[in-house]
């Protein structure tokens, strides 16, 4: 299980001895090997056995993980046009701070022990925020850096409060300790503000509908890279810890599980319709992202096995589809240089492979059967009607609103009078087109064999 940092050190140590003419392909296919090799490691060992002081591997972290992997030579590739033309040494802490970004990642979904979990979640705040705030392509990337850093921080700090307590209490904050522990914890008269303390930073993080205001502003600034690690595997640290610290919490309190769930049914519907008026195209799929993960809240307070199953399919699903979406938005906004639905249609005529690669990935986010996203909201929509009837009204609404605003955004950027701007924009590249074929590969091998992301 050590195999994974010691892979990643190397290949940081190695990036800062490369020369410039072979930085990016060196690290670049350090990063696939890392993650080819991993992927029958992870799933050679059986994952009940995985497990010590510091480390899990299960069937919960185990396909985060990959994903974090396979999604590090992908943003570099997708970095490699803008960042070349920087200086060396700039250009080796850019693919250094990528590394550690998704080490750091890796980590807290490797994590058996609250405290480093903990850890590790908050120190992603540091790389994170040294790309949008370094290399951010616009004026208000220093306020959307303050903002991430504001609502990671102060919904952090509950948390780490809930965490000593509960240490304090229990003399333990290892994950299979707590499981076996008898749960008098949890019944008692603060329950509710107990139980809001230790979600409170991972509701934030995904982030719950209200919560999210950070979200679009970080999307919006950051470079190519910093929206894909955003979509991609950052904000399935929310999840990922909603999901983790259930365990401690075998029974929610009545009265604000409710509430939080009616609330983030609600925040998915408006923040499907807040789609429907934006003429950025990366607050569109921002908001999206919004609305995706407030499936993946219900699903994950909830608590049952095929709502945990939901959680973890969507997670996946749209690390992918997302990630993909950020990346073709950047390809157009090189070519325009502008993210302005406005300013950006008839792609079509000039970019006919490009095109198919916007219909598959909008497919896909749309959830279009046999997706892995149809599969992951058909699973977590069955599981709400079973907790309320309905609750299929406002899921029901939120697929219809987001097929719409889907459908608006390939119509408004494929479709329509051709920009005299295109006939002066080079063709496509070739290491745009297999960068999007590496992120649509996973998803249909997926689809094809589910079973191994199931929890």
């Amino acid at each position: 299980m050590m195999t994974l940092p010691l892979l990643m050190t190397a290949t940081l140590a190695i990036t800062w001895t490369l020369p410039q003419t072979r930085l990016w392909s060196t690290t670049t296919t350090l990063s696939f090997l890392t993650a080819l090799i991993m992927t029958p490691l992870f799933y050679l060992k059986d994952p009940t056995t995985a497990h010590n002081e510091l480390i899990i591997m299960d069937q919960l972290s185990t396909p985060l993980i990959l994903l974090t992997l396979w999604l590090l030579p992908l943003t570099i590739l997708a970095s490699q046009d803008t960042i070349f033309y920087e200086p060396l040494k700039r250009q080796q802490t850019y693919i250094s701070t990528l590394i550690v970004l998704q080490l750091t990642t890796a980590l807290t979904f490797m994590a058996s022990n609250l405290i480093l979990l903990f850890v590790m979640f908050e120190t992603t705040l540091i790389p994170i925020l040294f790309i949008i705030t370094r290399w951010g392509s616009r004026h208000q990337r220093l306020l959307a850096g303050s903002y991430f850093v504001f609502y990671t921080l102060f919904f952090s700090a509950p948390l780490l409060i809930s965490l000593i307590y509960l240490n304090t209490t229990t003399q333990s904050l290892n994950l299979m300790m707590l499981t076996m522990l008898p749960n008098h914890l949890t019944k008692t008269s603060s329950l509710t503000i107990w139980w809001l303390t230790c979600h409170c930073a991972f509701l934030a993080k995904l982030p719950m509908y209200g919560l999210h205001l950070w979200l679009p502003k970080a999307h919006v600034e950051a470079p190519a890279a910093g929206s894909m690690l955003l979509a991609g595997t950052l904000l399935k640290l929310g999840g990922y810890g909603l999901i983790r610290i259930s365990t401690i919490f075998p029974e929610s309190p009545k009265m604000a599980l409710p509430a939080i769930l009616i609330w983030t049914l609600i925040g998915m519907v408006m923040a499907s319709m807040i789609c429907l008026r934006q003429t950025d195209i990366k607050a569109m799929i921002a908001y999206s992202s919004v609305s995706h993960m407030g499936l993946v809240i219900t699903a994950c307070l909830i608590q049952t096995p095929w709502s945990h199953t939901g959680a973890i399919v969507l997670m996946i699903s749209h690390g992918l589809t997302s990630s993909a979406l950020f990346y073709l938005a950047t390809t157009a906004y090189q070519r325009m240089n502008s993210y302005t639905l406005l300013m950006i249609n008839g792609m079509q005529i000039f970019f006919p492979l490009a095109t198919a690669w916007w219909l598959m990935i909008n497919l896909m986010n749309m959830a279009l059967p046999p997706s892995l996203n149809f599969t992951a909201e058909m699973t977590i929509m069955t599981t709400l009607f079973h907790w309320s009837n309905m609750s299929i009204i406002l899921t029901g609404l939120t697929m219809i609103i987001t097929t719409a605003y889907t459908l608006y955004l390939f119509w408004k950027t494929q479709r329509g009078p051709n920009s005299p701007h295109w006939m002066k924009i080079p063709f496509s590249l070739t290491r745009e087109h297999l960068l999007l074929t590496f992120h649509l590969t996973p998803a249909i091998l997926l689809i094809l064999n589910p079973n191994n992301i199931f929890y």
